[in-house]
């Protein structure tokens, strides 16, 4: 049973989502919420499979929301279905970035939906109806970020002020891996690597962990035909 967080705040919309949901015999709605704020209490308190999120909340907007429940410890492998009636591909761009899996108009049909969210169960991405394995997602994300130039030009120096494990982590990041197989590999606590990450972040002057990895790919610490997943 796949148990379905629902985060929308239009009660047509809900009822609509509930009705196309229960007609599925593996898929239970175990929680429902209309703010921000609450979709992130559930998510830790009930820790769905798949949590379905608009983006035009009230308080916390949705790719807030996913981005605080997808660094959150417990509830980090839970996978996050955006729904908006915003359908343009720089905010799903956004929306991978925030740990979204999937990204989807509201306007969706049930058989592209439905399958869907069977999908990023199995840790599968959907994007523009293509289903990318999670490594082959990340590199798909990297490049349109870097076509949007998200990292400054930089100088081709080969030196870097990382220590040695900040740069295990930081190739093992661009490789598409989560923290959870960063720590497995590594031999760390998830802590220890979200430390490390927040490090590395301060060092090269970036954002989050994509800017990084573009901006290895860039320097030429990581090469992107290298990046496929991690074992």
């Amino acid at each position: 049973m796949i148990r379905v967080m629902v985060v929308e705040d239009h009660p047509l919309l809900i009822q609509g989502l509930r009705r196309v949901l229960e007609e599925e015999p593996d898929l239970k709605i175990v929680a429902e919420a209309t703010t921000g704020e609450d979709a992130v209490r559930l998510a830790i308190e009930l820790v769905p499979d798949v949590i379905l999120m608009d983006i035009n909340l009230r308080g916390k907007n949705g790719l807030q929301a996913t981005h605080e429940i997808k660094q959150t410890y417990a509830v980090d492998e839970t996978a996050i279905i955006i729904l908006t009636a915003y359908n343009d591909d720089e905010q799903m761009l956004h929306a991978l970035r925030a740990g979204a899996s999937a990204y989807y108009p509201k306007e969706v049909q049930p058989s592209e939906l439905i399958p869907a969210i069977r999908a990023v169960t199995q840790e599968h991405y959907l994007i523009h109806n293509k289903v990318f394995t999670k490594a082959e997602a990340h590199r798909w994300l990297l490049t349109e970020m870097e076509k949007l130039t998200v990292a400054p030009d930089v100088s081709s120096e080969p030196f870097t002020p990382l220590s040695p494990r900040e740069m295990e982590v930081l190739a093992l990041t661009t490789k598409g891996a989560s923290n959870k197989e960063i720590a497995t590999i590594l031999n760390i606590s998830r802590q220890t690597v979200k430390n490390h990450m927040s490090s590395v972040l301060r060092k090269l002057g970036v954002e989050d962990r994509t800017q990084a990895a573009v901006l290895a790919l860039r320097r030429g610490w990581v090469r992107i035909e290298d990046s496929n997943a991690p074992a």
